[in-house]
């Protein structure tokens, strides 16, 4: 009983260090902080495209600062994602489709 459950618990062991090393544990969202509560939401990549860009280049405080930025820039009912996204780090505004 005692190996039978020492096994078990060294594979769940082994199972969690591989999906965490792969990253099958990742949330889509990840990276995204902060999205207007107010508008429709649109976290699925199909539900929005880009609006503008918003704040200096490079935008270099991080997502949930680039969401505000875009927010108080454009307003609630027009920005429903941000990001902070490319090579050279613009904050990136998207709106529903």
């Amino acid at each position: 009983m005692a190996k039978t459950l020492n096994s078990v618990s060294y594979t769940i062991l082994l199972i969690v260090l591989v999906m965490a090393s792969t990253g099958i544990i990742k949330s889509e969202a990840q990276g995204i902080e902060c999205f207007n509560k107010g508008a429709t939401r649109c976290p699925l990549a199909a539900n929005r495209v880009f609006f503008q860009e918003c704040g200096p280049v490079p935008f270099t405080t991080g997502d949930c600062p680039c969401c505000q930025c875009c927010l108080q820039t454009y307003g609630s009912p027009d920005v429903c994602w941000a990001v902070v996204e490319g090579s050279d780090n613009h904050c990136h505004c998207y709106k529903h489709v």
